[in-house]
């Protein structure tokens, strides 16, 4: 399976605020996508994190380039900074793992 870990920091109150406006229909969106596995958010150190695990990286790509989590991509530079590690595994990390591969292999935006 496919696992993509995201960490996003809102850059302020007013991107706080805009950022949960797309995120909430994302994180529903990516539940529901086909491939989906599992996805679960949590916040740490300030970041607002999510994991996913896709059946394949294929799926998860077509989730990623589709509906709501498109239009938060576009929206992305203007509301928030943080990073993203994506890889392939036969488990889902727990929390402390996969915060900590996003911190040491995780590509920043």
């Amino acid at each position: 399976m496919y696992i993509s870990i995201t960490g996003l920091k809102p850059k302020n109150f007013f991107s706080f605020i805009k950022f949960w406006f797309l995120a909430i229909p994302s994180f529903r969106h990516a539940e529901k996508s086909k491939g989906n596995i599992h996805t679960s958010t949590k916040q740490m150190n300030g970041y607002q994190c999510t994991v996913s695990a896709w059946e394949s990286r294929e799926v998860m790509l077509e989730f990623m380039r589709s509906g709501v989590h498109l239009k938060a991509m576009k929206a992305f530079h203007s509301i928030a900074t943080g990073r993203t590690y994506g890889y392939e595994s036969e488990t889902i990390p727990n929390w402390d793992d996969a915060y900590t591969l996003l911190q040491e292999k995780g590509k920043d935006y």
